[in-house]
Parts: C-alpha cells; structure tokens; sequence
C-alpha cells in the first residue's frame, strides 16, 4: 500500500514539473543554443590579421606620430650639446704637441792612461780642479761660437769614478760665457748607499734620466766613467746654434766627494 501510494506522488510531480515552462517566471525569456556552441567562440588564428577599431586605430597613429616626433628632435638637440663637447675636449684633451728635435750625430769619446800629466796640467789652470760633493751634479753649459765647429773635453778624478753625460740644448744662445751650475738630487730612490769599484755597463745615473726642458737633445746618456783609471776624453761636431751641458754626476754618492780634473775647448 505504501509503495503505491509513493508511486502515485512521484508521477504527480513529474506531471506538474512538465507543465511548467519558462515564461512561468517573470523576467526570463526563452532562447533557443546554437547547434555548434564552438563557432561562438572567437578565431585565434595567429597568421589572420587583426583590424583594430577606428577609434582604436586613431590612437595609436597619435601616439606613433609623438613617438616619431621625439626621435627626430632629441637627437638633432643633444647633437649640437655632443659636438660642442667633442670640440672642446678635443682642444682640451689635445696640447700644444712638442716640437720634434734635429737629429743628433754621435759623440766621439776616447780614453788615455796619461793620467798623471793632465792632473799635473791642469792643477797649474784656474778653475780647472773642483770638487763635486756627495748627492751634487754638476754642470757645465758650453755656448756654441761662430769661430768654432765643435766642442771637445777631457775630464780624470781621483781614487773613484763618477758620471757623465752630454746634452744639446737648442735654445737661442744669449751669452757666449763658458759656466758651471751644481744641482743636488732630489729623488728619493737615489739614497742607495755607494759601491766603489769596477763600472757595470749599462749603469745609468738616475739623477740625469729626465728633464723638463723640451728643448734638450741627448748625445752621451749619464753612465758612471772609470775617470780615476784613465783620461776620459770626446768631441762632438756643433748640430746647430744652442747650449752643450756636460753633466759630471756624483748624485749616487751619499758618502764620498769626488775631485775632478775637467778642461773643456773648441776646435775648428
């Protein structure tokens, strides 16, 4: 009896479910689906082309036409603020190059163990016989002359050795007077202590390895003479109109003056 009466309620209810329809509820129309519910959606096909609205399309020609804008008128404003930059590093960054020197044609030197007799010659001239105390140079600038065609010097010491050099200054000569000017060295690396003995070739003295003057051309570099041995000697044929400087170095000294017996002279 139960179950017939459950039977009976169920196909109730199914009756009344089929006889309702949509427009039963206010505010809801019907509507039929397509068949296909996939042609509803949108193409993705990346190789089609997509055409934008004309709206859409406006903008983006504004928006290219300031970009365009800008990249035509940035570059032409700063070129102008680059170049006068350039320029005036490159008068900045660029001195006054330095005038290239004539060459120079070697010296021609000699030695002469005639040490006694120039000692003994020139003991007897004035101003021939110095003494070049520890740490000084000593030089002596030598004019050029028009009754002359080169210069030429000889040059001893006692007990010990010591440096020199031949320079060529080119500056105008102002005075024909012979004279003698001592420096002292101002490098610290010099304050090595003094190792009396036989010369190492290639012994270059540091107190003479530079020079400020731009002027100067280099004949003899400064190298440490076994003058205590043997007379050293030399001529150098005049390059032009300037200033010979002889330079006798005793800068690597720091204990030990050096008497030196030195003549310098023109020859024809």
């Amino acid at each position: 009896m139960c179950l017939e009466m459950e039977k009976l309620e169920t196909s109730e209810l199914q009756s009344r479910l089929s006889s309702l329809s949509v427009s039963s509820f206010p505010g809801i129309t019907s509507k039929n689906c397509e068949a296909n519910p996939l042609n509803r959606l949108q193409s993705t096909d990346l190789s089609q082309t997509v055409i934008p609205p004309d709206n859409q399309t406006k903008m983006d020609d504004n928006s290219n036409n300031q970009e365009l804008s800008q990249s035509t008128e940035e570059p032409g404003s700063t070129l102008g603020k680059a170049e006068a930059g350039e320029s005036q590093e490159s008068s900045s960054s660029h001195p006054a190059e330095k005038k290239a020197l004539p060459p120079m044609k070697p010296a021609s030197t000699w030695t002469s163990v005639a040490l006694k007799d120039l000692k003994t010659k020139l003991r007897q001239e004035k101003d021939s016989v110095v003494t070049v105390y520890r740490g000084d140079i000593m030089t002596v600038h030598v004019p050029t002359v028009p009754e002359a065609k080169r210069v030429c010097w000889e040059f001893a010491t006692d007990g010990y050795d010591i440096g020199f050099g031949v320079y060529f200054d080119w500056s105008p000569v102002t005075s024909r007077a012979i004279t003698v000017h001592i420096s002292e060295s101002s490098d610290d690396e010099d304050e090595d202590d003094e190792l009396e003995g036989p010369v190492v070739p290639g012994d270059v003295e540091k107190g003479s390895k530079s020079s400020a003057n731009t002027n100067l051309g280099e004949i003899l570099p400064v190298y440490r003479q076994d003058s205590h041995l043997a007379v050293q000697g030399g001529s150098h044929d005049f390059p032009g109109e300037g200033t010979y400087l002889l330079k006798f170095d005793n800068s690597y000294s720091l204990w030990r003056n050096k008497t030196l017996y030195y003549r310098v002279y023109y020859s024809a």
